[in-house]
């Protein structure tokens, strides 16, 4: 073999060296994203918007897909993001060992599934904490000192932990318990004569659509008023309601995710950090309420909280 060909050979081999590892890095780079896969709602609307912003929160390094509806993904212990209750028990069911974050579901809800005992599922909760709805109606009501709670009987023991913390804010709260639907209105009649306001609750035996007209026109007529559980119930005629917004379920969930890709497990099942408040004016005129502005609202529920928390510490 001439020089000059042993030269072009060496040349050669010295760039094929050289572009294996820059094009093996590449590769190596590529399959280090993680995958994510969402489960449907139902609502398209809602989960390209929702996804939208969950992936605004990640970042780069996660690529999020629609769940395949006939075949398994193919990304073994990729995560799966559940939009809503239908969609997180669905895919439960058929594969309980999946490993999934739960979002726009309550905690009621995710007590079925015990996620304290298992790190491969966990939750972003919907609901509002009841401390931060009873503080809701302390500063629409600043007067207010006694909080009535609807129960029905399977939840009568749920609320203890809620009645201890009121206290420290200067509220005494009460269980009214609502054997069964002839039970209602005179429940809600004792409740009212109790409290200040009503305190919605994610009791779905007790909040839904057959019972919640009922609920408002008698507190209505005694000029008390029900806060919560929820926004859907403020436009049905309940005078306010702190939520979560959509902006503060995905950076939550997103930030799950993160933890997720650097530890193979989730963290616990959360609350947002963020609330807004929703208020129905309306019925604010009615009773002749005078109503704080929205952020305000959502302001002073955070100083109550932090105020009795750093004196927690500082005790």
């Amino acid at each position: 073999m001439k020089l000059g060909q042993i030269v072009v050979l060496w040349i050669v081999t010295v760039a094929l060296s050289l572009s294996w590892p820059i094009g093996t890095f590449a590769q190596s780079k590529r399959e280090t994203a993680q995958t994510v896969y969402f489960a449907s709602s139902g609502n398209l609307s809602l989960d390209k918007y929702f996804i939208d912003l969950v992936v605004e929160n990640l970042g780069p390094g996660f690529k999020v897909k629609p769940l395949p509806t006939h075949s398994p993904p193919s990304k073994k212990n990729a995560p799966i993001i559940a939009i809503g209750p239908k969609a997180f028990a669905r895919i439960y069911r058929s594969t309980p060992n999946t490993v999934m974050i739960g979002t726009f579901v309550d905690r009621q809800f995710m007590d079925k599934y015990a996620t304290e005992q298992n790190s491969r599922i966990t939750a972003i909760y919907y609901d509002v904490p009841l401390l931060r709805q009873a503080l809701t109606g302390k500063v629409i009501l600043p007067q207010a000192d006694k909080v009535a709670i609807l129960a029905s009987y399977v939840n009568r023991n749920s609320y203890g932990a809620l009645i201890e913390q009121l206290s420290a804010y200067g509220l005494e709260g009460k269980v009214f318990i609502v054997a069964d639907k002839e039970q209602l209105i005179p429940s809600v009649i004792r409740a009212l004569s109790y409290g200040d306001f009503i305190l919605g609750t994610p009791d779905h035996d007790i909040y839904h659509p057959r019972n919640i007209k009922h609920i408002l026109l008698t507190a209505y007529r005694r000029n008390k008023i029900l806060i919560g559980p929820s926004q859907a119930f403020v436009k049905a005629g309940a005078i306010a309601s702190s939520y979560a917004p959509f902006s503060a379920i995905a950076e939550k969930t997103a930030s799950h995710l993160i933890y997720y890709r650097e530890n193979e497990v989730f963290p616990a099942a959360v609350y947002p950090d963020a609330y807004g408040v929703e208020l129905n004016e309306q019925v604010a005129r009615s009773l002749n309420i005078p109503l704080p502005e929205r952020p305000r609202i959502s302001e002073a529920v955070d100083e109550l909280l932090e105020d009795t928390l750093q004196g927690v510490l500082d005790d």
